[in-house]
């Protein structure tokens, strides 16, 4: 079998930016490990390939993106619409899967490096984590290449975030429901140890005592952002013996497992649930009914992550955080509350 740049870097016990470091002459390596690597490079007579010969040019035309879970239905609207962004702008986008894996996730950043990318953008896993890890700021920070993200890394000098504003998305979904009549509305799904789960609980909350609303521990109902923790999340609501009339989900997955849950009660959306959730996936327009849901704004999201990137590229000065206002998509899943039966 052809020798790779990544047998290379193990038997040198390096990683594999360092021996793509190397092999174009283009930054400093430490003598000890040049020596390691050069002699492996003439030990197998090794040859990069065409893609690694023109790693040595000033610019790719690369952007290596790197999300949770291109099977939930956010991150491939994201991923689609960084694509098409980077696709307008002459790029060609390298995508990877963390699989919520930490140690992918580095794995993933010295894969895009050896690449020599000319940006990252990263949406989910750690940079959605509410208090950052210091060690994964640290390889971020040691990237020879721009970092922007959806997300947050505290501490960090050199990643940069195009997100969501959650509080806003929270706001537009809390006064829907109040302008229909419901006080007794519910949080359901995610983690509060996820930034823009724990904001949206955050506000949740404010606007509960500004509302005159008392905020009820056992209407905040986590679980996860899959179609099994809405199931779940909704039974442990279904089972109060004061339910709430209306549920704030917080994302379209886990709002279509609260209205399996719903129905399995033979009860109904929205004529006795109404249901908001945040994302506004092709799921929130093809489940019955159909969900009102928070739109992101995929287009300008993508166009901001890869605008972003290809800023910073040319060494531009930008704010370090900007975050997009979202809006509301109004459909079919939520109405008045129903008036109690006297």
């Amino acid at each position: 079998m052809a020798v790779t740049i990544y047998d290379i870097a193990k038997e040198a016990k390096v990683s594999p930016s360092t021996v793509s470091r190397v092999l174009t002459s283009n930054a400093k390596v430490s003598p000890e490990k040049e020596r390691a690597v050069r002699a492996l490079i003439e030990k197998y007579n090794f040859q990069p390939n065409a893609l690694a010969q023109g790693l040595s040019e000033t610019q790719s035309r690369t952007i290596g993106l790197m999300v949770a879970d291109i099977r939930n239905p956010y991150y491939a609207e994201v991923s689609v619409a960084c694509e098409v962004a980077a696709n307008k702008r002459g790029y060609k986008m390298f995508l990877s899967n963390a699989r919520s894996n930490p140690e992918l996730e580095v794995e993933i950043l010295e894969r895009f490096t050896s690449l020599r990318v000319d940006a990252i953008i990263q949406i989910g896993c750690r940079v959605d984590e509410l208090e950052s890890d210091p060690e994964y700021v640290k390889k971020v920070d040691n990237l020879s290449v721009p970092f922007v993200s959806t997300g947050v890394l505290d501490g960090s000098k050199r990643a940069y975030a195009f997100g969501i504003d959650s509080m806003a998305g929270i706001d537009l979904a809390f006064s829907h429901l109040l302008e229909l009549g419901h006080e007794k509305i519910a949080f359901l799904g995610g983690w509060l140890r996820v930034r823009s789960t724990y904001q949206k609980w955050m506000r949740y909350i404010y606007l509960l005592g500004a509302n005159g609303l008392p905020a009820r521990t056992d209407y905040v109902q986590e679980g996860g952002y899959v179609f099994e923790a809405g199931v779940s999340c909704m039974r442990r609501l279904l089972a109060l013996d004061d339910r709430p009339t209306a549920i704030i989900a917080v994302n379209d997955i886990s709002a279509t497992g609260a209205i399996a849950a719903i129905r399995e009660e033979g009860l109904s959306v929205p004529e006795d649930f109404s249901i908001i959730s945040h994302d506004n996936t092709l799921l929130s327009s093809v489940c019955v009914p159909l969900l009102t849901s928070v739109d992101y704004g995929y287009e300008k999201l993508g166009e901001g992550l890869v605008g972003t990137a290809l800023r910073l590229a040319k060494h531009e000065i930008i704010p370090q955080e900007t975050l997009l206002t979202p809006t509301l998509s109004v459909k079919n899943s939520c109405a008045r509350p129903r008036k109690p039966v006297s």
